[in-house]
C-alpha cells in the first residue's frame, strides 16, 4: 500500500541516436545510476536514428536523470553529422515529464521549467511545450520543430517568433536545441503496411494526421524501413482516451486499403497505460453493453493479499 502512495513521474526523453549502440547505452546507464529511478523501455534503430528512453521515478530523482543523461548526450551526439527520418531540431530533442501516480500535471510543468533552465545553463536553447508551452502555437510540438535542426541554425538568430524560451537565441555548437515540457500519456503505435512503397505511407499519414483533417490527438509520418519489406505509419497518439487505439488502427486499414495494401503488423514503441489496452480490448472483444472491460476483470488483480 505504502507504493500506492508515493509520488511517480514518467518520462520518455527522445535522443537523436539510432546507430551507436554504445553511445546509447552511456546515456542510459546515467538513468540507470540515478538513484529512485527504473529503466522501463529502451527502445533505438537507425531508421529513425533515434532512441526513445521510458522510466519512472520520483520526481526529484526523475529530474536529475534526465539532467545527468543530456549533458551524457550533449557530450556524444554531434548534430552535425545527423540524419534520420524523425523530425528533430537537437541531440536531446525532447524530454517530457508525464504525471504517473499521485502527481499533478503543475508539477510536471515545474520540473519542466527545472529542466530547461538547467540546458540554458548548458548553452542549450530550450523551447517549452505541451502543458509546459507559454504560447498557443508552441503548444504543438510540429510548431517548434519547423525546418527542423538544419531550418532553426538561422531561424533562431533572426526570426522573434523562433526565439527560444529559455537559453541563447542561437544552436548549441553540436547539441542543437531542446524541446521539454509536461504532457499527458502519449502513446508511440506504429502500423506496418504491406507495400515497399512509401508514397503510400506516406498518403494513408496524411490522411489520419490532424492537421490534415484525420483524427484528432493523432500525429503521423509514412517512413521507409530499410532491409525490411514493408514500410511503416509512424503514429503519435496523444490523447487515447478521447481517440482509442483501435480507432487510428482501423482508419489506418480504410486508408490502406484504398491502394490495395493490407496491415500486415504493427509496432508498440516504449509502454502503454492499461485503460489503453482495455478500451481497444473491448472494441474488439465486442462485449455486450453496458458491460465494459475493466481492470477489475483481471484475474491479476486479486493475487496481492
Amino acid at each position: 500500500m505504502e507504493n500506492k502512495k508515493r509520488k511517480i513521474v514518467e518520462s520518455v526523453p527522445n535522443y537523436s541516436e539510432g546507430t551507436d549502440g554504445e553511445k546509447v547505452q552511456k546515456i542510459v546507464d546515467e538513468i540507470k545510476n540515478t538513484p529512485n529511478t527504473r529503466i522501463v523501455d529502451v527502445q533505438y534503430d537507425s531508421d529513425y536514428n533515434r532512441a526513445v528512453i521510458t522510466f519512472v521515478g520520483t520526481p526529484e530523482a526523475v529530474l536529475a536523470a534526465n539532467i545527468s543523461a543530456a549533458k551524457k548526450a550533449i557530450e556524444l551526439i554531434d548534430m552535425n553529422k545527423h540524419k534520420g527520418q524523425h523530425p528533430r531540431i537537437g541531440a536531446v530533442d525532447v524530454v517530457p515529464f508525464v504525471p504517473a501516480q499521485n502527481v499533478s500535471i503543475e508539477e510536471c510543468i515545474d520540473l519542466s521549467i527545472k529542466f530547461a533552465e538547467a540546458m540554458a545553463k548548458e548553452g542549450v536553447p530550450v523551447y517549452l511545450y505541451e502543458e509546459s508551452a507559454r504560447s498557443l502555437e508552441r503548444k504543438n510540438i510540429d510548431n517548434i520543430r519547423k525546418g527542423e535542426y538544419e531550418g532553426l541554425k538561422e531561424a533562431i538568430k533572426t526570426d522573434p517568433t523562433r526565439k527560444p524560451d529559455y537559453g541563447p537565441s542561437e544552436l548549441h555548437p553540436t547539441a542543437g536545441a531542446t524541446i521539454t515540457g509536461a504532457r499527458y500519456p502519449l502513446i508511440s503505435f506504429n502500423v506496418n503496411l504491406g507495400t515497399k512503397d512509401v508514397k503510400i505511407a506516406k498518403k494513408v499519414a496524411k490522411a489520419i494526421h490532424l492537421k490534415s483533417g484525420g483524427l484528432v490527438n493523432i500525429k503521423a509520418m509514412g517512413t521507409v524501413i530499410h532491409g525490411k519489406d514493408y514500410v511503416q505509419v509512424g503514429i503519435s497518439n496523444i490523447n487515447y482516451k478521447k481517440t482509442p487505439i483501435y480507432r487510428q488502427l482501423e482508419l489506418v486499414k480504410i486508408e490502406a486499403a484504398r491502394y490495395g495494401v493490407p496491415v500486415i503488423g504493427t509496432e508498440l514503441i516504449g509502454v502503454m497505460p492499461l485503460d489503453a489496452v482495455l478500451n481497444s480490448l473491448e472494441y474488439y472483444l465486442q462485449l455486450e453493453k453496458p458491460e465494459k472491460l475493466k481492470q477489475e476483470h483481471l484475474l491479476e488483480n486479486y493475487f496481492d493479499f
